[in-house]
């Protein structure tokens, strides 16, 4: 089994290129999926992220308000630091538990924006960076979900360095240019893994 660990900053198109990779017959393993199925009305760990960031986390219906939380933790950074620990680990540990069950010779792929900041790029074989230039992914990101500017610059200040991301990467996927060309280059990539 190999395992790839994908990450990009906000906008970058890291979700472009999960996509192709299940297409391609990978596995894969988003983080951010695997915490809404986490988080859950009446799950363990909503009732706790409840408990810690206060009622209003919720929705009438029981489900999270991402966007009041999203808000709310990108304002406070004590917050966030309450929530990721909250999330975090349990989060990662589903990961690796669903990346075990995998064949030996499966292709997981670790979609997650914060690969290096949790530490999962340690127990990867390979880090895959989906990157453009900050003002690509800000008018992208304005588009896409109709933030301000200043929403996105928070969510952006709130995850690792482009330049500190890109030093980390084995393999940066320039995701500036056509869809097609970033398809090529994932190839190459996949070719170059089934040889090892």
């Amino acid at each position: 089994m190999k395992l790839i660990g994908l990450t990009g900053g906000i906008g970058a198109g890291k979700s472009t290129v999960s996509r192709y990779l299940a297409e391609k017959g990978c596995v894969v393993l988003d983080a951010d999926e695997i915490a809404k199925e986490l988080l859950s009305p009446g799950s363990e760990m909503l009732l706790q992220v409840k408990a810690a960031l206060g009622e209003r986390v919720l929705k009438e219906d029981g489900s999270l308000d991402r966007k009041y939380v999203a808000d709310l933790v990108f304002s406070h950074p004590s917050q966030k630091e309450i929530l990721d620990r909250l999330t975090h680990g349990k989060v990662i540990e589903e990961i690796f538990s669903r990346a075990a069950k995998q064949g030996p010779d499966a292709i997981v792929v670790i979609d997650a924006a914060l690969l290096f900041e949790t530490g999962m790029d340690k127990y990867v074989d390979e880090t895959w960076v989906v990157d453009v230039p900050d003002e690509v992914r800000i008018s992208r990101v304005m588009e896409r979900d109709g933030l301000s500017r200043e929403e996105i610059q928070k969510r952006i200040n709130n995850q690792m360095d482009r330049l500190e991301r890109l030093k980390r990467a084995d393999h940066i996927l320039d995701n500036s240019k056509n869809k097609e060309e970033i398809y090529m280059h994932v190839n190459q990539l996949l070719n170059n893994l089934k040889e090892q």
